[in-house]
């Protein structure tokens, strides 16, 4: 009786720092994403809290380290979006509206220019650059409004890229608003 006390009590005291740790990791996320939701009406506290927790490590991270991986979220939401776009223009290019085909267009060179900007903008933000990271996540949220806005030209047009420009939208915002909370030491 005395061992099995003695090996439970270990094991508690074993498991103790990782569940502290898993619990202080979920806190932050928690709190950084409620603040961000409550600063900027572009950050939704449910979908950045999921975001976050998702992510590789981040129940480990500071809040810098959170800000390096939403920016990283928008790079592969990025990436992710262009090979989509890619993949609907080379299965249905006989079939496409051309106006439709045109927006795809468009919103593929958009996300092209994307990627270098927000690769640069995790360079600036290790740098602790944060005005040029800032301008750099700032322009990838201006291609998917702009991208988004190509669809709504025409009447009747429905975007085939609606979530995936309102995800990486909002991962831009969670990104800025990390980095604003950063700099102003709030949190």
């Amino acid at each position: 009786m005395s061992s099995s006390f003695h090996s439970c009590f270990s094991l508690s005291l074993f498991l103790f720092p990782f569940i502290f740790f898993s619990v202080n990791g979920q806190n932050i996320i928690y709190d950084t994403c409620k603040t961000s939701s409550q600063q900027d009406p572009n950050v939704n506290l449910q979908f950045c809290t999921t975001s976050l927790q998702a992510a590789p490590a981040s129940h480990c991270a500071d809040l810098k380290g959170l800000g390096m991986m939403s920016i990283r979220l928008t790079r592969y939401n990025l990436t992710d979006t262009r090979c989509y776009i890619k993949q609907l223009l080379k299965k249905n290019t006989k079939k496409l509206d051309p106006y439709i085909k045109s927006c795809l267009d468009d919103c593929f060179e958009l996300y092209s220019d994307a990627i270098p900007g927000i690769k640069q903008a995790m360079k600036s933000y290790n740098s602790k650059r944060y005005f040029d990271a800032n301008v750099q996540i700032s322009s990838v949220m201006d291609a998917t409004t702009t991208c988004e806005d190509g669809f709504k030209q025409k009447k009747g047009v429905v975007s085939p890229l609606t979530k995936k420009n309102d995800m990486t939208f909002q991962l831009s915002a969670m990104s800025l608003s990390i980095m604003n909370i950063l700099q102003s030491g709030s949190n």
